[in-house]
């Protein structure tokens, strides 16, 4: 049987846990085939980032376009993307090329809180991106910055939803990782529609590439023909249980377990 495809437009991590890295780790994961085009380059591990720098953009619209000229793929995400001329070229590229579903997680800030977009780059995936995808997934912070508000509780984050959809996006996933509390929320807005998906906290260090495991795995289930609700419930449930059985690399900030089941 031949799989779906999958493509992955993001940065790379050196250390493993998060980038195309996670992602192709996450693709193969869900018996998906993972193609990719590289944003950027990092020098990091657990510990943090101690360079990047961006990909020329031609570089980056041909990588796509080798991509989906031969290998079309079923379903595409969107990573670090660094800064404004490379979102703007992304969004040219993911319209010519027509890739839907598409899932855009807005990566701004790394977990060990180094700056992976440039803050001017902030209008231009908010006016291009936004409105072409199929799910927008920031965290907390991410959803402010986006958003203009606050966004520190369960309400907030379902009028940051509603904002971002209001924008564009087909549906958001505000996820509440950052929230105070026992329970690890996340809100879901599709249309009309609200989901809250709540999880027992797990209070560990090794939550490294979390975003991207999770956008990575809702684009996998989303090529395999799986609706979007269910396939972000099914991400969720994974990514939970990814974290609770992280394997413990490193001395910062720890990847999350790829191999979980």
């Amino acid at each position: 049987m031949t799989p779906p495809i999958a493509l992955t437009i993001a940065g790379s991590d050196s250390g493993g846990g998060a980038g195309i890295q996670a992602d192709l780790k996450t693709f193969q994961h869900f018996r998906v085939f993972g193609t990719s085009a590289i944003t950027a380059l990092t020098a990091q591990n657990t510990r943090g980032v101690a360079r990047w720098i961006a990909v020329p953009v031609e570089m980056i619209e041909a990588q796509i376009d080798a991509v989906a000229g031969d290998l079309r793929p079923a379903a595409s995400k969107t990573g670090m993307l660094a800064d404004s001329g490379i979102v703007r070229a992304v969004a040219a590229s993911v319209r010519r090329h027509a890739l839907a579903p598409l899932v855009v997680d807005p990566v701004m800030v790394s977990a060990s809180g180094d700056a992976l977009l440039e803050r001017e780059a902030v209008a231009a995936m908010r006016e291009l991106l936004i409105p072409l995808a199929t799910l927008v997934t920031p965290n907390l912070d991410e959803a402010e910055i986006l958003v203009g508000e606050t966004v520190r509780d369960v309400e907030a984050m379902e009028r940051a939803g509603r904002m971002l959809v209001a924008r564009g996006a087909t549906a958001a996933l505000i996820k509440g990782g950052h929230l105070v509390g026992d329970a690890a929320i996340d809100v879901l807005v599709h249309g009309e529609r609200i989901r809250t998906f709540s999880h027992p906290r797990v209070v560990t260090q090794h939550t490294h590439g979390t975003g991207c495991t999770l956008s990575s795995a809702i684009t996998a289930l989303l090529a395999l023909g799986t609706e979007l609700d269910a396939a972000v419930e099914q991400a969720i449930d994974w990514v939970h249980r990814a974290i609770r059985t992280a394997p413990n690399l490193g001395s910062g900030h720890g990847p999350l377990n790829h191999w979980s089941h």
